[in-house]
């Protein structure tokens, strides 16, 4: 099975995957721990953070450098936890089980094989992950779509599942998962039991969540935790943010990159104060493309726009007594 060997700093390509454009991930040295040993020990990754630090990302980046297939799930308030595992199509059952029902009779013709919940199921994301090729089978009987993989992948070499925003759901979502991730095995309409086999490359579930609600302590039980979080101090935090910067832009000048940092580090520690979420990694990079874009190779002119497209770039919440 293959981990991420590479050095702490490895700047992964990621090529467009859908309507996602292609950009880089830079991997640090906790990253790179925490998915290896999310691997060895065949448990999630729970990713803790808050938004633009990189979280939804590095599942894209892992499958990317792990040469795996990529699967996104993004969860919302209606998400239940079967959308993960399979989803049943039971309004085209009833349809087809009250157009036989006005039919002649037909020899030969089993009415409870034709209308099997099996043949009105399609695999969902952590079915796929854990055994491509049962999932496989399942649409040639039942229903679905292969996932898309990247050129020359085989099923050998595994997929990784990003379950993106999970405190979005009700609690109800994790709870329902604590067997399939617990046990990296759960059943299915028919009796058939999905599992991902131990002689198999282990499967990578990144889950992510912006704390917006508590995740239950049993699921939490069942994941490895990565907390990712931009440095206290506003010189590390300079620092951090100007790597990212030149890892996406490397034709900005180092003295754009660093006065743009400085910014978002001005502008984290006003807000901190109000409770509201402050800028990070994305309004970082968003200040830079707007001025690489527009002012593409005159650094003067990119440091004056700096100033002028702050405000739009980093303060999203209500000004004080507006």
């Amino acid at each position: 099975m293959r981990y991420l060997e590479f050095a702490p700093g490895h700047v992964e390509p990621l090529p467009p995957y859908g309507t996602l454009p292609a950009t880089v991930h830079v991997f640090d040295g906790d990253t790179i721990e925490a998915v290896n040993a999310a691997l060895a020990a065949r448990r999630p990754l729970l990713v803790r953070g808050e938004p633009g630090t990189g979280k939804s990302q590095l599942a894209r980046a892992a499958s990317a450098a792990l040469g795996r297939a990529f699967l996104p799930f993004t969860v919302d308030a209606r998400t239940e936890a079967r959308d993960l595992l399979f989803i049943v199509d039971t309004v085209a059952r009833l349809a087809d089980a009250q157009i036989l029902g006005h039919l002649p009779a037909e020899e030969g013709l089993d009415v409870r094989v034709r209308l099997a919940e099996k043949r009105y199921t399609e695999p969902g994301p952590l079915w796929w992950v854990f055994d491509w090729g049962s999932a496989g089978r399942q649409i040639e009987d039942g229903r679905g779509t292969v996932p898309w993989t990247p050129e020359g992948w085989r099923p050998a070499d595994g997929a990784v599942l990003l379950v993106d925003e999970i405190d979005k759901a009700d609690p109800a979502v994790p709870n329902g998962l604590l067997e399939a991730l617990g046990q990296n095995r759960f059943r299915v309409p028919g009796g058939e039991t999905v599992a991902a086999s131990e002689d198999a490359v282990a499967p990578l579930v990144i889950v992510t969540t912006n704390e917006e609600r508590a995740l239950p302590d049993a699921f939490v039980r069942r994941c490895l935790v990565l907390q990712l979080a931009w440095p206290a101090s506003r010189e590390e935090l300079i620092a951090a943010l100007v790597d990212r910067g030149r890892a996406h832009f490397a034709k900005l000048d180092a003295d754009v990159l660093e006065k743009a940092a400085g910014m978002v580090a001005d502008d984290r520690a006003e807000v901190a104060r109000r409770g509201v979420c402050p800028p990070g990694g994305a309004e970082y990079l968003d200040l830079l493309r707007a001025v690489a874009v527009r002012f593409a190779g005159d650094p003067d002119k990119q440091r004056a726009a700096l100033d002028r497209i702050r405000s739009f770039a980093l303060r999203k919440h209500p000004t004080e007594g507006a």
